[in-house]
């Protein structure tokens, strides 16, 4: 019996005789009495449910079939014919979702747990306690034990039993029948064969629900492992901290994409460190409108690198190559003027209803390609960019890497703090690191001036320092000493916005993109947290939101569009704070944070070198994260492998051939950059330079390809919504059942009051 299950009836059984002895027993129980406050959930069978998972003799990560088939035994087919005799079964009562017996099997009642020991016609017992079923009807014997002691089994039966060790069935016994045909075993007795051929014992333990509660989804879980919940509220303090935490850990994302795009721009470090204000603000502002009005998990928005790609190839295009005055300005409109159009683009999307009709045939086979090809787009980027210092690149990847996965047990002060703050932790100790080599003068040349002017451009001894300078010192970056110390950011910041139908195709496919990343992020954070996958209308609720949040960031001109941000997966499960409020709070603090321009300033002169070193982390976190999204479906089918191999592989192959067109770029571009000039220089001649370049931007963008190749594949080719993994992304069967399940996902009272005519919004 589990401990704790009857323990007011077995303390007072004990009171009467006077003593306590080892395995005392109940006395007479009341009769069986079925639940009448079930759960319609439990209607359905979890024997015939996908998701089930299984404890075989306290082993993990061994598939359900695998485990019964070893010793014989399944939950359709009962004990296998191996051994001769009867094959019992174990069915599920639909009416009160427990075992039923089935050809020879009985089930007593527990008047403490509410669920039943079964008991076989051979005498064993399969005893159900708590979750747990235990099969005891086999035991060795040897020519020195013939059976049992006398003692050992009065302890077993307790005081009722007679001396050979036998079952009471007089009523006070052991086992106790009633009129209702229920019983009550309290330690599962041992019925003991001789097998023919000698094997020895069998001892089937089999954890039907491992968390105390049957599973209703394969991947969630019924206990939380966060220390701070989505509703809780352990006060300011707190919250505080955890906000600041979740956003430390998410520094790289926030902040080192302005630092690669506004320098490809022609733009100067007062415009670096002006663009990270901004996007600090914009991270604050939509982060709160995505908590309260949109799918209302504890997700952070901000500049996605989804939006990266594509700026880098706009911001190469021909046209631009050569121009000079104002070269920054007139990009950055252009970039604002794509992302506003696809940005609408979808808003629409989300608040149609059109994307719960293109939910039907996005799934984890076509999700997992899509996020891992986004963070293997820039492979072309990330170490050549970072290995014009290798004395600093190099340490920082190995730095990062040594506090993510080797010093990730160390605890300090209760918080395991190389894991959680692996990003700022490993720049500020380079960051150090490079400050001493500058001060030192390693990156001191004579005659040439360490704030990079033209004449060292000029000067044959200088020019090939000068690459190394720029990207190495410390104390080249002018942002200190021209931002301001208050500084608001505003809308239109840097001119009114400039409308290409080019640009705007583009950026409408990448919102798809987009669109398709947040799905994901979506359904693994609510699993983080504990809660149901969202519905098809809490996914285009928040993908509508995010639309409207990407207006705001076409508009306020951060360069790139406001999208949830797949890392937040990987901080939620490092930090175990998934707080909705946490996540407001910290928010506020990015909003005040964007007002001091010094703030912007600081993390504007890190050294490109170093930004393009943590990005190489931050990319192949993205491809690690994408594809295990690939747990969702069946992974070792070879439908899937096939779909995923395929589009993953041609989705840098076919890329490639477009980027490759033209080799002559190499001579207008650096070497890390040719890749994104594909859009100018393509093979795709239609006769209309607007379409033209379109279609070679898009078809040179790794994540496009991938998702195009990886869509058709997945909804052609024949195969099971288990096997593709779709019956877990949209379970709306449970949620109409038990509505309740959707509480976390509601909107205010007087926000959904608003949106009640948005049906396809989950409202």
């Amino acid at each position: 019996m589990e401990p704790g299950s009857s323990s007011e009836s077995l303390d007072k059984a004990e009171a009467v005789r006077g003593r306590k002895k080892p395995g005392a027993v109940l006395p007479n129980v009341s009769p069986f009495v079925p639940r009448t406050d079930h759960n319609p959930k439990d209607l359905r069978s979890w024997a015939k449910r996908t998701g089930f998972v299984s404890d075989y003799s306290g082993e993990t990560g061994t598939s359900v079939s695998e485990k019964f088939d070893s010793i014989g035994f399944d939950l359709e087919r009962g004990f296998d014919q191996k051994g001769g005799g009867s094959s019992p079964t174990i069915e599920i009562d639909p009416i009160l979702g427990r075992t039923r017996p089935n050809r020879g099997i009985e089930i007593e009642a527990d008047s403490g747990s509410g669920l039943g020991a079964v008991r076989n016609e051979n005498g064993g017992d399969l005893g159900l306690r708590g979750g747990t079923l235990r099969s005891e009807n086999h035991r060795m014997r040897n020519g020195n034990e013939t059976a049992f002691v006398a003692e050992d089994d009065e302890r077993k039966a307790g005081p009722n039993a007679n001396g050979n060790g036998k079952e009471n069935a007089n009523g006070n016994g052991n086992r106790n029948s009633n009129g209702n045909g229920h019983g009550v075993a309290a330690v599962a007795p041992v019925a003991e064969h001789e097998k023919e051929d000698g094997i020895a014992e069998r001892n089937v333990k089999i954890d039907l629900y491992p968390d105390g509660e049957e599973p209703s989804d394969g991947g969630w879980r019924s206990k939380s492992r966060l220390k701070c919940g989505l509703r809780e509220n352990p006060g300011f303090v707190p919250l505080m901290f955890y906000g600041l935490q979740h956003y430390l850990s998410l520094a790289g994302s926030l902040i080192f994409i302005p630092i690669i795009t506004v320098p490809a721009m022609g733009g100067t470090d007062k415009d670096t460190a002006t663009v990270i204000s901004t996007m600090l603000f914009l991270s604050g502002i939509t982060t709160i409108l995505h908590s309260y009005l949109g799918t209302r998990l504890p997700l952070v928005q901000g500049s996605s690198f989804v939006y990266l790609a594509p700026a880098l190839v706009i911001m190469n295009a021909q046209e631009y190559r050569n121009l000079t005055e104002h070269k920054f300005r007139h990009i950055m409109r252009e970039l604002q003027g794509a992302i506003i159009v696809g940005s609408i683009f979808q808003t629409i999307l989300g608040f149609s209803g059109l994307m719960s009709l293109f939910l039907r045939l996005i799934n984890p086979i076509v999700v997992a390609p899509t996020i891992a090809a986004i963070g293997l787009a820039f492979f072309s980027y990330g170490f050549p960019q970072a290995g014009s210092c290798v004395e600093i690149s190099i340490p920082q990847i190995a730095l990062v890497l040594i506090f993510t996965l080797h010093l990730r047990g160390i605890s300090i002060f209760g918080h395991r703090l190389f894991r959680i703050y692996a990003v700022p932790l490993s720049v500020m100790f380079i960051w150090t690191f490079a400050f001493f080599l500058t001060a030192g003068g390693a990156y001191d040349f004579k005659g040439c001036s360490p704030n990079i002017p033209s004449s060292n451009i000029l000067t044959d001894a200088c020019r090939k320092h000068a690459y190394t300078m720029k990207h190495c010192r410390t104390d080249v970056s002018d942002a200190w000493r021209t931002s301001l110390w208050v500084r608001v950011p505003y809308p239109l910041q840097w001119g009114i916005p400039i409308f290409h139908l080019r640009t705007s195709i583009i950026m409408i496919i990448v919102s798809l993109v987009a669109s398709v990343d947040s799905v994901a992020t979506y359904h693994s954070a609510s699993l983080q947290v504990n809660l149901k996958p969202p519905t098809a209308g809490v996914v285009s609720r928040g993908i509508a939101l995010e639309g409207f949040c990407s207006i705001l960031a076409g508009l306020w001109g951060s360069g790139t569009g406001a999208t949830t941000l797949t890392e937040n997966v990987h901080t939620i499960d490092i930090t175990k704070v998934g707080n909705r409020r946490a996540m407001g709070l910290g928010a506020a603090f990015l909003i005040l944070f964007s007002f001091i321009g010094k703030v912007g300033a600081i993390l504007a002169s890190i050294p490109l070198a170093l930004a393009a070193s943590v990005l190489c982390f931050m990319w192949a976190l993205i491809v690690a994260l994408g594809l295990s999204n690939l747990q969702y479906g069946q992974s070792v089918s070879f439908r899937n492998i096939t779909i995923v191999g395929v589009s993953l592989f041609l989705g840098l192959s076919i890329p490639a051939y477009f980027q490759q067109y033209h080799p002559e770029t190499s001579l207008m571009l650096p070497s890390y950059l040719v890749p994104y000039g594909a859009a100018s220089n393509g093979p795709v001649h239609s006769g209309s330079k607007q379409l033209d370049f379109a279609i070679n931007a898009l078809m040179s963008l790794n994540m496009v390809v991938t998702l195009l190749l990886a869509f058709i594949l997945d909804n052609t080719v024949p195969g099971s919504r288990k096997e593709r993994g779709v019956y877990v992304w949209s379970r709306t069967e449970e949620i109409a059942a038990d509505p309740s399940l959707l509480a976390d996902y509601s909107l205010p009272r007087k926000v959904a009051w608003c949106f009640s005519w948005a049906k396809c919004l989950g409202v």
